[in-house]
């Protein structure tokens, strides 16, 4: 599973980005929920960043949010000036990420995806994010989330 081109892309990443560590972490059994990741990793459940994958009127967004709640899709369509924020297809998500829901990362994207980053995330030293596969996951902290993915502190809940 080290080897899988999804994880090899985001270990790849994280390294061309600069980023304290490259290390992704394979865990046992594949966890598709932030519950689940957050047990097998011994952790509070808000210190998992779900990546969601949205189509913000026909463009990806990506919405890196605490597992300890759900992104307000009306707040953020409104943040961002748009009509409205859907979920994305299993279809749409791989198209733009290279990856299947359940193991998105949020970097190591075929392009740049614009991205979100949950201000609740901010309050954790550590914050484990998804690493390309349902199995992987890797640490980091919100200050080095946000500068890898270039993304934009945002409240999403």
């Amino acid at each position: 599973m080290e080897s899988h081109p999804n994880v090899v892309a985001v270990r790849e990443a994280l390294e061309a980005a600069g980023a304290h560590t490259s290390e992704v972490v394979v865990l046992d059994d594949a966890v598709h929920t932030a519950v689940a990741a957050a047990e097998a990793l011994g952790v509070e459940v808000g210190q998992i960043a779900n990546s969601l994958i949205f189509d913000a009127e026909g463009e990806p967004l990506l919405v890196l949010t605490s597992g300890a709640h759900r992104v307000d899709t009306a707040k953020v369509a409104a943040g961002l000036g748009i009509a409205k924020l859907r979920r994305a297809t299993p279809e749409f998500v791989r198209e733009h990420t290279g990856q299947a829901i359940g193991g998105v990362a949020p970097l190591g994207h075929p392009k740049p995806v614009r991205t979100l980053v949950d201000v609740d995330l901010e309050k954790f030293d550590v914050i484990w994010a998804a690493g390309g596969v349902p199995r992987a996951v890797f640490p980091i902290s919100y200050a080095e989330l946000v500068r890898v993915t270039d993304g934009t502190p945002a409240e999403v809940a």
